[in-house]
């Protein structure tokens, strides 16, 4: 049933940049609208701020849905997640509690485009420059070139099959290996399929481009990481969890591996004390990899058709 637009309360989650409400023409609904601008503190806090609320808009996953949130939210009638795929909302949950769930469109390149700033930064010490021509300083270390490298693809699907382009344009080998990949999409990519064991062995730089899921759940760990060079840089914008964490930054610390990039983590935001904070070889952006003018524009405009269609008693982008 449609909600009557004046009794229309909406929230819009997790606004870090301050920027929602310009992306989009929200006054269109004729809604009483708030806006987060911070984190929520866990799922009691998101149930007390989200009380009362009739739709609400979250950016991808930075907030979960679990069961135990959906059900103590009686009021909530639409969720609008921003893409079409938010492994942190319990379908079933929602779909049990009567709450309709949409989606929105999405880009992939502002992600590809983010792998290639963090390869080239790492590669060529770009934050220690950074920091000394800030400071007043002058040349501080020796980079490398990435072509001629391996570079290994734990994952071949739409942005893994991106970076495996982009990488051929710096004049890099690609190699790959998942679960089900075949040698045959393996090479409509320019990729060859290798073992997983050879994947961590010959890749200089191993970026990962998974979905993350039970079986994926710490799938790289410390058996992994130590069978890469030591000169090598692994590179995760896909979720956090996939890589143990403990083992990465163990790895880090022990000078296993040359360096990480990471623009995900197990918990985000990532705690302030949290000890790849303090490692020299970690190179960290807090994931924003999707976070572009461009995604952005496609999000909220998305979600305000989202939230007028369901106003007028039709759905749209439901997700099930």
């Amino acid at each position: 049933m449609p909600v009557t637009v004046a009794g229309m309360k909406i929230a819009i989650l997790d606004d870090y940049q301050h920027v929602a409400l310009g992306y989009a023409d929200w006054d269109s609904l004729g809604a009483e609208i708030e806006v987060c601008t911070e984190a929520f503190g866990g799922p009691d806090e998101v149930v007390a701020r989200l009380a009362g609320f009739d739709v609400v808009v979250a950016m991808r996953e930075r907030t979960p849905f679990p069961a135990a949130v959906l059900d103590r939210l009686p009021g909530l009638q639409l969720l609008v997640t921003t893409g079409q795929r938010n492994a942190a909302i319990d379908l079933a949950a929602a779909k049990r509690g009567g709450v309709v769930v949409s989606g929105t469109g999405n880009l992939t390149a502002p992600t590809a485009e983010h792998v290639w700033a963090l390869i080239l930064a790492a590669a060529r010490g770009l934050p220690a420059e950074f920091r000394s021509m800030r400071d007043g300083g002058w040349q501080v270390g020796v980079g490398s070139t990435v072509r001629g490298k391996t570079l290994g693809l734990l994952g071949l699907g739409r942005l893994g099959a991106e970076s495996a382009r982009i990488g051929q344009a710096f004049g890099m080998k690609p190699i790959a290996w998942s679960r089900h990949l075949t040698a045959e999409r393996a090479a409509e990519h320019g990729a060859t399929l290798v073992s997983r064991e050879e994947l961590f062995a010959e890749a200089d730089v191993l970026s990962i481009h998974l979905v993350l899921s039970e079986r994926t759940r710490g799938l790289v760990g410390a058996a992994d990481l130590a069978g890469m060079k030591p000169t090598a840089l692994l590179v995760n914008t896909s979720r956090g969890p996939i890589v143990a964490e403990d083992a990465l930054v163990e790895a880090l610390r022990e000078k296993k591996i040359a360096a990480a990039a990471l623009d995900v983590y197990d918990t985000e935001p990532l705690p302030s004390d949290h000890p790849l904070r303090t490692l020299d070889n970690a190179i960290l952006t807090p994931h924003i990899g999707y976070v572009s003018r461009e995604s952005y524009e496609i999000f909220y405009r998305d979600a305000v058709e989202d939230i007028a269609a369901f106003q007028a008693g039709s759905p749209i982008r439901v997700v099930e």
